[in-house]
């Protein structure tokens, strides 16, 4: 299976973007709990403009990676593996499986006391991560596997984006909000008239993420209304979509995501962050992510294949999409998100952030295990 020429640039700049979040993590988990944890901490709690620098990253910042998401689930939509309803039914049925099963986990545990809100922490899937540990296996991963764990995280993103926008809202302003539509509209409107200058997508889009910013509908929102304003056209290497995506995958991937890791993992471990690992919040994150998404991508994936909705590629095992449902319960960057939206207890955060964390590193390291022998098998019996 051929992989396109920007599929392919996104793989690898994902790949290494991965590593680098590995890196940011742990040096900022180290100066956290260093002679520099007071400065460090203080560093990223710094007020500008009434806000603190965390905050403006990620109010600010992100808007540019769900701009980036959103550019990626329109291609996905009209060039790639969920262009054809017949090829994205599978990691359609993959991600609402690995959504559905670890939030009803969480809730199963937290339904009724002050940490339900957190139920879409353990729904949500790094796709940086992913993408690098999968690309650890090197030349041994097929293809149609990449296409599937890529399309899979996409969707996720799509349906974390949803649960954001529906259940993260605050108060509402109608006025800013109707502003903010209203510019959405000139945009698509400008799409329709064949405007194809990037300069006025990305001005409009400025502004509307400014009155988004204060209608109480999360900021980030903006970047995947303004994506599916651009114009795609055909697609091709000269439309807007594609220069966009194509100048934003390495600014995403090598500054936006690690700023954000540095500024999200300042956390200062504490004996107390040990106990709150076995508090029910806790215990729904990990449980989520560890056993929730590999189990709900599977059942969901084996279903929609025995009910003839989809099929499983012919290079493709059931083990290996086992394998790729753990290494899709790392949540990281989107978990963390959310859970930022989700709780206003510093020391809730602080507990889910560690419990994302370890979460991601037992779904990573089961999942690269699981692949890591399957592929093996799969490669040695074809060549058998």
């Amino acid at each position: 299976m051929k992989l396109t020429k920007l599929f392919a640039e996104f793989f690898e700049s994902e790949k290494a973007g991965g590593i680098i979040l590995v890196i940011m993590t742990v040096i900022s988990l180290l100066l956290a709990n260093s002679a520099w944890q007071i400065s460090y901490i203080n560093f990223w709690n710094h007020d500008i403009g009434g806000h603190s620098l965390a905050h403006w990253i990620n109010d600010g910042l992100m808007a540019i990676f769900f701009l980036l998401i959103g550019l990626e689930l329109e291609r996905e939509i009209y060039q790639g593996e969920l262009s054809d309803i017949k090829n994205a039914s599978l990691p359609i049925f993959a991600a609402v499986g690995g959504m559905i099963i670890p939030a009803s986990i969480f809730l199963s545990l937290n339904f009724g006391t002050e940490t339900q809100s957190g139920a879409g922490i353990p729904m949500a899937t790094d796709i940086a991560f992913a993408i690098g540990i999968l690309s650890l296996l090197g030349n041994k991963v097929p293809a149609s596997l990449k296409i599937f764990l890529t399309a899979l995280a996409v969707i996720d993103d799509l349906g974390a984006i949803l649960v954001i926008a529906i259940f993260y809202t605050t108060s509402l302003s109608f006025l800013n909000l109707f502003i903010a539509l209203g510019i959405f509209v000139i945009l698509i409107l400008l799409n329709r008239l064949k405007v194809h200058s990037l300069a006025p997508y990305i001005i409009g889009g400025i502004i509307m993420w400014y009155f988004m910013l204060h209608s109480g509908v999360h900021a980030t929102i903006t970047g995947v209304l303004l994506a599916f304003a651009i114009p795609f056209t055909d697609g091709g290497e000269k439309s807007p979509s594609y220069k966009l995506q194509h100048f934003l995958h390495k600014p995403v991937a090598f500054i936006i995501l690690p700023i954000f890791a540095l500024a999200n993992t300042c956390i200062a471990i504490e004996t107390e962050l040990y106990n709150n690992l076995i508090k029910n919040y806790s215990l729904g994150i990990i449980l989520g992510l560890v056993i929730g998404k590999p189990l709900g991508i599977t059942i969901l994936s084996y279903a929609g294949v025995k009910l003839r909705l989809c099929q499983l590629p012919s290079e493709l095992k059931w083990k290996n999409i086992i394998g790729v449902g753990f290494i899709a319960g790392i949540g990281f960057t989107m978990s963390i998100f959310i859970t930022l939206l989700a709780y206003e207890n510093i020391q809730i955060i602080n507990s889910s952030k560690i419990a994302i964390l370890l979460a991601s590193l037992i779904a990573g390291t089961i999942g690269y295990i699981i692949l890591r022998l399957t592929l093996k098998e799969t490669i040695e019996n074809e060549s058998d």
